[in-house]
């Protein structure tokens, strides 16, 4: 139950919509501006799809799992006066994470470009020299896609266009696949440095080649866990939010966004009661945002056939299962673990393309019990395995109430190899499929993490930071720009903060003190 609410009509409060990473992010930008913060949501935890559940003395870490650019924190907690690393306890990762392929071979990604090459010669010799060369494509991208458009509102098309010229010379009109396959023979090597995207929710084949900047980013700036996992990052942003004064509830779900005159006003709770602010920031959906919150309110731009037309990301099936006595065993599989099917592209083809749900399958494999004794009881295990497939917006699409327990089976056949025996030591399990993501998540299509990063969907193209439906309406979030994964959802409350001018009072009191 609401136990405070924003002063009706203030030009001091804000309220933002999602405890999400974005949310959270927005809510601290906002009150190290001077704004009152009420932030709402509507699941048991802050995080959104970074928070976690409880079962059998397991935790499990529900979405993100890395965190990858542990800059945009530490930035993010210097603007409030505070320090990320007295707050969160972030260990690096090396390796980053194994990729495993069904001939037996393996890469391991780490922060040493000497262990790399090493790792790329031990697959293909006749690639190094084509690595160095991806490598150095990878800075250059990394500086015009991330710390170019990326850390910067994109709401006016004049900014989108200033980069056009780069984009051309960096062939970004090339998807990241086809960039891989310009340096790389080996079709191993050229999954491994090209599959990044699928981590927010792009096909490798056609989203754009600017993500060899994730290359860089890992080289650069490491592949960290927060220790207690993401969910100790929310909690923390949460304990920011409220020493700043704000109000972060939960088990409260926002029906709609109110306008007035063209302006956000405030918003409508599920149970019919209202709460008005100054600002309103949206960390829901994109898509759920203009298609139910303003249901009711006439779009310029995010009409329902637009969003029909937007493509979506795929879909994810993730099994969270906990096994009993087996800390130890299995002593080869580390923290992560990328499980390459038989197929790539085919796969690819299937997953996005045609909406079929296929017989094979690639995996993600999460063991952080090799890190974090938290997550399991002692002696115990936790994992999750995650495999994309198609979201429910296909004409077809897969009905997951029949087809989910078929599928978790396929899944254990993959996993038998890597963790042999693992189902007898079962002591928790938990499936998620797109159906849950549309349910729990408001997820259009059940996708994984909103819009596609396609080039025609990034930037100026994806919905914006400023909405240009309502005066006052602000987005953050995966489905918004930059786009989807932990660097990126934070970095939308970085724009945010660029756009939104400090709370009136703060002004006036900093001119008192001036004066």
């Amino acid at each position: 139950m609401l136990t405070h609410e924003p002063a009706v009509e203030s030009s001091n409060t804000a309220i933002v919509i999602g405890a999400g990473l974005g949310g959270l992010a927005a809510a601290m930008r906002l009150g190290a501006k001077g704004y009152r913060v009420t932030v709402l949501d509507r699941l048991d935890r802050a995080g959104g799809r970074g928070s976690s559940l409880q079962q059998g003395g397991h935790r499990f870490d529900l979405g993100p799992t890395i965190v990858t650019m542990p800059e945009v924190f530490e930035d993010l907690w210097a603007a409030c006066g505070r320090d990320f690393h007295r707050d969160v306890d972030l260990r690096p990762m090396d390796p980053f994470y194994e990729i495993r392929w069904e001939d037996g071979s393996s890469f391991k990604a780490c922060q040493s470009t000497d262990a790399m090459v090493a790792e790329v010669a031990k697959l293909s010799p006749r690639d190094v020299p084509g690595f160095h060369k991806f490598l150095k494509s990878a800075k250059a991208r990394y500086k015009v896609g991330f710390e170019g458009l990326g850390r910067r509102s994109m709401h006016q098309l004049w900014e989108t266009v200033k980069v056009l010229p780069k984009f051309a010379q960096l062939r970004a009109d090339r998807s990241i696949l086809g960039h891989a396959r310009a340096y790389v023979k080996d079709e191993r090597l050229r999954m491994a440095l090209s599959f990044h995207p699928l981590f927010i929710g792009g096909d490798p084949m056609h989203v754009t080649s600017m993500y060899a900047l994730v290359s860089y980013l890992e080289k650069e700036y490491g592949v960290h866990y927060a220790m207690g996992g993401v969910q100790a990052i929310a909690d923390a942003m949460v304990r920011v939010i409220e020493a700043q004064g704000g109000h972060v509830y939960l088990n409260i779900e926002v029906d709609e966004i109110a306008i007035k005159n063209g302006r956000a006003t405030g918003v409508t709770l599920a149970d019919g009661s209202t709460l008005s602010a100054g600002i309103v920031v949206s960390n829901a959906d994109a898509g759920h945002t203009y298609d139910r919150l303003l249901r009711n309110h006439r779009k310029r731009r995010w009409t329902p056939s637009r969003l029909r037309r937007s493509r979506w990301s795929m879909g994810l099936f993730v099994w969270y299962f906990g096994t009993k006595g087996t800390a130890g065993k299995w002593a080869d599989v580390g923290h992560h673990t990328i499980l390459s099917g038989p197929r790539y592209e085919g796969l690819l083809r299937d997953i996005f393309m045609k909406g079929k749900l296929a017989d094979d399958m690639s995996l993600y494999l999460h063991r952080p019990s090799v890190t974090d004794p938290s997550v399991a009881p002692e002696g115990d295990d936790t994992f999750y395995a995650l495999s994309p497939v198609p979201h429910l917006g296909h004409r077809d699409p897969v009905d997951w109430t029949q087809m989910a327990d078929s599928y978790r089976a396929n899944v254990a056949s993959v996993l038998e190899k890597t963790i042999p025996g693992f189902e007898a030591h079962l002591s928790a399990s938990e499936v998620f499929t797109p159906e849950t993501f549309r349910d729990r998540y408001l997820s259009p299509h059940g996708s994984g993490f909103s819009i596609e990063p396609r080039i025609l969907q990034s930037a100026w193209f994806r919905p914006h930071n400023i909405s240009e439906e309502a005066k006052g309406l602000y987005l953050v979030g995966a489905g918004t720009h930059p786009g989807a994964g932990l660097p990126g959802v934070v970095s939308s409350a970085e724009v945010l903060g660029q756009l939104v001018p400090d709370a009136p009072s703060r002004v006036v009191s900093e001119r008192m003190a001036a004066e």
